[in-house]
């Protein structure tokens, strides 16, 4: 008993003695909060991965290194709503139609160039997307600073779709020139698949709903991972997923939903303009594929892509807006900005890239603004960051300091020098 106290008296007097973490606080700078206010000259303070306190006018506390930054923009970090950023060619599709216990984050090469160049950009965080043909896996929220695991937040779904021309991909794996569009298909061939795909559907739904029923009722069961990826789903913890394109397939994808009584997160849903009073009445929110994206159909009009959010915002509905690329996080800002003349406010614009894309997938009250409590994960920019000119200085993902440093940059100090 005596040995016990001896070991366990010096244990806690390290423990109450240990350092706490230092702080930081950025000092002097416009603060953007996306909560609805802009502090001119303000400050933000971070310790243990946290935001401390907002404001202006603060004394410098004790423990905590200053730094000031006069004339400097501090924004919250980017969130692209679904990409595949770090997962190289193939990596993100598995063979068969569901698969809804395959994670995408655990094929991310956390060594990939383009996750140092997103976060040089700005983007802090990403939801991971596996692709398939019907339930391709499960989205996980990745952090940039260590992106080796995730928050699961989401199941992707493909939903079955009758069409003869499918729409074009938004990238080819190994080239950035415009892909090339995909080839017809016979109705009947396209019918068949189509029915196809709705039977494998409605058939896991009906056997992972028998599964739930009996786990909620304490049944001895086999387990089984594709069923109890589900069980969230079933719970309405995690929403669907669902990618559905053109006007039938986001109707189609609603009406499974309501007989399901699952939540649905709408991706990629170029003709969701289309079903803004359904979506009003559903309440369901989108994530918009690219902006710089060529008119889908051949009577669309030439700005069809620019001009979505802005009405999707003035219908009151929420939405993201994402890259679906997996090297094109990058650019997520400029998606955003290209919005802008075109009908959506400038600050609905960086929130469609933070915020917005943190409440859809119900981590808005951790992440997405700069607010007491929430984690730590911020940008620090000389100018507005959907400005193609502006150039972030600073970038912090759980309250750290992260690298800017990228292989361009490498490359671009390796040769500037060279004779001419």
């Amino acid at each position: 008993m005596r040995s016990r106290t001896l070991i366990f008296i010096p244990l806690a007097f390290a423990l109450a003695q240990a350092p706490r973490p230092e702080g930081i606080m950025l000092r002097g700078g416009t603060i953007h909060t996306m909560a609805g206010q802009i502090i001119e000259g303000g400050s933000v303070l971070m310790r243990g991965g946290k935001i401390v306190a907002v404001g202006k006018n603060f004394t410098p506390p004790e423990g905590y290194r200053i730094i000031d930054i006069p004339g400097r923009q501090v924004y919250p970090g980017m969130i692209d709503a679904a990409s595949m950023l770090g997962i190289e060619a193939g990596d993100s599709a598995e063979p068969g139609l569901i698969h809804p216990q395959l994670k995408a984050a655990e094929a991310v090469n956390p060594a990939s160039d383009h996750i140092a160049f997103s976060r040089a950009s700005g983007v802090t965080s990403v939801i991971e997307m596996p692709v398939g043909d019907l339930i391709s896996g499960t989205m996980s929220l990745l952090r940039l600073d260590a992106p080796t695991s995730g928050q699961a937040v989401a199941i992707h779904l493909r939903f079955p779709v009758l069409e003869t021309v499918p729409p074009p991909p938004h990238e080819d794996d190994d080239s950035d020139e415009d892909p090339a569009p995909p080839e017809p298909i016979l109705f009947a061939d396209a019918k068949a698949d189509y029915d196809r795909k709705m039977q494998a559907l409605n058939s896991f739904f009906d056997e992972a709903r028998a599964y739930w029923r009996a786990k909620r009722a304490k049944a001895k069961v086999k387990p089984d991972l594709k069923l109890e990826a589900m069980l969230p789903v079933f719970d309405g913890v995690t929403a669907l997923f669902v990618t559905a394109v053109r006007e039938r397939a986001i109707r189609e994808a609603v009406a499974f939903a309501d007989k399901q009584k699952v939540k649905i997160i709408l991706a990629d849903a170029y003709e969701s303009y289309k079903c803004i009073p359904l979506l009003q009445q559903h309440n369901i929110p989108v994530i918009l594929g690219p902006t710089f994206s060529l008119p889908l159909n051949p009577d669309d009009p030439y700005d069809r892509s620019y001009t979505t959010a802005g009405e999707l915002y003035r219908a009151g509905i929420k939405f993201a807006i994402a890259t679906f690329s997996t090297r094109q996080a990058h650019n997520l800002p400029f998606q955003a900005a290209a919005a802008v003349p075109f009908g959506l406010p400038q600050e609905q614009a960086y929130r469609a890239v933070s915020l917005s894309a943190a409440e859809i997938f119900g981590m808005g009250k951790s992440l997405g603004s700069l607010e007491e409590g929430k984690t730590a994960d911020l940008i620090v920019t000389d100018g507005d960051p959907l400005e193609v000119k502006t150039k972030v200085s600073m970038v912090f993902i759980d309250g750290k300091p992260v690298s800017l440093d990228t292989r361009q940059k490498q490359l671009f100090e390796k040769y500037s020098g060279r004779p001419r």
